[in-house]
């Protein structure tokens, strides 16, 4: 199967509506006496679950203060997330699409963001294009393709941002994208402040993992996260606590188009403005002026 027939298999309606992939939420800031019954009954507005956990220290098994709901089909989870907030026990809780470890960098995934990176942008690209292809996926409020100064043609990557979380969450569970007939590859885009908070997460997280170790139920791998549950522990860098694996794999790079490896050290923001970091044969330095201070990955 070529990538671009694996593309289209991938964004088939028919295949997300009952991937797991697509069905599944992650659920934050949970009080820690809500029980899955109760999280059930909640969730169970929207559709039809096949699966509800709350994640518990393998230790004291009190409850971590988050935890997963599987839907039967994708709309459900799609319903889900038109109808926030969700208040469970009085309290707001944060539902999130849960996005496997595999299609989101390890740091970005602790942070939501509204605004999404795209890589493999051609000189044929304009933002209407891109305006018109995300508008499928939320509200766009703003499109950004950055060009060089000197020649005024594209760079290769633009800025989408969202008035919401959910549509980023969406695109980077669905990878890549064909807009006009060329392959985009997406990530979100990070202020270094956030790619900063995001690493502090995940460096708390591991040292939980060594102090308390791994347990729970196994389930597939997914990450995200951030919350803090009161006593000690709370998770950062991922959702593997116990529920499908603990991220210990290496740092992958994320190749963009035509071979570029685009690895971790990127990040918008080196210094004043503009400053991209990426690899593409060695290191190259881009200080352009422009991209607001955002990040993609890593740190500068």
């Amino acid at each position: 199967m070529s990538s671009q027939e694996a593309d289209e298999y991938k964004n088939d309606p028919n295949v997300q509506e009952n991937s797991e992939a697509f069905c599944k939420i992650f659920i934050g800031g949970i009080k820690l006496e809500t029980t899955e019954e109760t999280m059930r009954e909640f969730y169970g507005k929207f559709g039809e679950i096949t699966d509800c956990v709350i994640m518990k220290d393998p230790h004291t098994k009190r409850s971590r203060g988050f935890g997963f709901v599987t839907y039967k089909h994708k709309p459900m989870v799609d319903e889900c997330m038109k109808n926030r907030p969700h208040e469970i026990d009085g309290k707001t809780v944060d539902p999130k699409r849960a996005v496997p470890k595999d299609a989101s960098n390890k740091n970005e995934s602790n942070i939501s963001s509204k605004r999404l990176y795209v890589s493999g942008v051609k000189d044929s690209h304009t933002e209407d294009m891109f305006r018109d292809y995300f508008t499928t996926y939320g509200n766009v409020e703003k499109v950004e393709i950055i060009v060089d100064k000197s020649t005024g043609k594209p760079r290769g990557f633009a800025f989408v941002s969202f008035d919401d979380y959910d549509p980023v969450d969406q695109c980077i569970l669905e990878k890549s994208h064909t807009i006009e007939g060329s392959r985009c590859d997406v990530k979100k885009a990070l202020s270094k402040d956030e790619m900063a908070k995001a690493q502090n997460q995940r460096d708390r997280q591991q040292r939980f993992h060594q102090t308390r170790g791994p347990g729970g139920r196994g389930g597939g791998g997914y990450q995200g996260g951030g919350w803090n549950q009161g006593g000690g522990g709370g998770y950062g860098g991922g959702y593997d606590q116990g529920y499908g694996g603990w991220n210990g794999g290496q740092q992958q790079g994320w190749a963009a188009d035509a071979g570029a490896g685009w690895g971790q050290q990127g990040g918008w923001g080196a210094g004043q403005q503009g400053g991209w970091a990426g690899q593409q044969g060695g290191q190259q330095q881009w200080g352009a002026g422009q991209g607001n201070g955002w990040g993609r990955g890593g740190h500068q």
